[in-house]
């Protein structure tokens, strides 16, 4: 059986998924939807530089959403765009499709967002009796699936750190991380540093964890921290001024029995030399992810995606990214109606993937 896909999405993530979906033969392309006037109409082979599929982008969103299909995979806006993927994400629900979706990461863990805006998306999940699946871009899954796998290796788990090693200065989305603080004045306040917001934003994986362990997380400890260049130097989304945050690290504790057991953290680099001090992965100069366990046994996995064309670290990993939702359909289907996370679906192996 083929599931029929609407694509919603063609920007970095999208395009990337999209170009391993053309000849997928467990999935196909039902519809795809645009955001940009410029797409509008065209084949989807000249968005993504391939030849013709026959498939047209549009815009008309109650016309993509009426196509049949089995879901939508969503592969909007960051998340600092909440209220108009919370539109989108409704309105797919509502159609009655399944929906996967990269965008929106807090609903990772669904008991953890909002309940306002998690009543809006079980209100809409109820209205088109389907279900809705978010394995988020960040966190993501180095966050929630590699070490929940991993901890089930285990006997006795003293403390687990997962940490994300990417290189920031090719990563598409520059927008997010200026917003958190990379690539702007050491002077300048930081997002990161109220309180809080580390807690709201990478605290459903942390929790997880907690659940799938569990114990109880008595309080997180945020710390964040920046690296300022010693000089002017151009990286290839950008340039950094003397002074300018060329590396930062997000380290979010959870405080079990008065010690930090379980530490989700995240390391990025503008540029290779930058903050040499710090961790660094051992299999790639800038992206990696990376999960330690103490316990019986010991436990260290780290993981390195890259394009199959060029190495991109970036590339590699947001493909990974779209391809976990993606991959996600068939169980998110069979489930019942309503908000899953990754405590409730199946080993998803991939199916078809070798063709």
């Amino acid at each position: 059986m083929a599931y029929r896909i609407i694509v919603w999405g063609t920007g970095f993530v999208g395009s990337a998924v999209l170009r391993n979906l053309v000849a997928h033969p467990h999935f196909e392309i039902a519809a795809v939807l645009v955001n940009s006037a410029e797409k509008e109409g065209l084949d989807l082979g000249e968005i993504l530089g391939i030849p013709e599929t026959g498939i047209r982008a549009t815009r008309d969103i109650e016309e993509a959403l009426a196509v049949d299909a089995d879901a939508v995979a969503y592969f909007g806006p960051n998340a600092m765009h909440a209220e108009a993927n919370m539109q989108n994400l409704t309105a797919a629900l509502r159609s009655g499709n399944n929906v996967v979706d990269t965008s929106m990461g807090g609903f990772q863990n669904p008991v953890r967002v909002d309940p306002t805006l998690r009543e809006r998306i079980e209100e809409a999940c109820r209205e088109g009796a389907s279900s809705f699946f978010s394995g988020g871009i960040d966190p993501g899954f180095g966050n929630d699936l590699f070490p929940l796998t991993l901890l089930g290796l285990c006997g006795r788990v003293d403390r687990v750190h997962t940490t994300e090693f990417i290189d920031a200065g090719t990563y598409p989305d520059q927008e997010s991380l200026m917003g958190l603080g990379l690539a702007r004045p050491t002077s300048d306040p930081a997002l990161l540093d109220n309180a809080g917001l580390m807690t709201s934003i990478w605290g459903g994986p942390l929790y997880m964890m907690a659940e799938a362990l569990g114990v109880e997380i008595e309080s997180t400890v945020e710390n964040y921290r920046r690296w300022a260049s010693p000089e002017a130097i151009d990286f290839p989304l950008g340039r950094l001024e003397p002074g300018d945050c060329a590396a930062h690290q997000i380290e979010l504790q959870g405080i079990v029995n008065g010690k930090p057991r379980i530490i989700v953290d995240h390391i990025h680099r503008v540029y290779e030399e930058a903050a040499p001090e710090w961790p660094r992965p051992q299999l790639h100069v800038a992206h990696a992810n990376r999960i330690a366990i103490k316990g019986s046994p010991n436990v260290e996995q780290e993981t390195v995606f890259a394009d199959e064309h060029t190495g991109d670290g970036n590339l590699g990993g947001c493909l990974a990214t779209g391809m976990r939702v993606v991959n996600a359909i068939p169980a998110v289907c069979a489930a019942e109606p309503g908000i899953v996370s990754t405590l409730d679906l199946p080993l998803l192996a991939g199916r078809g993937g070798m063709h």
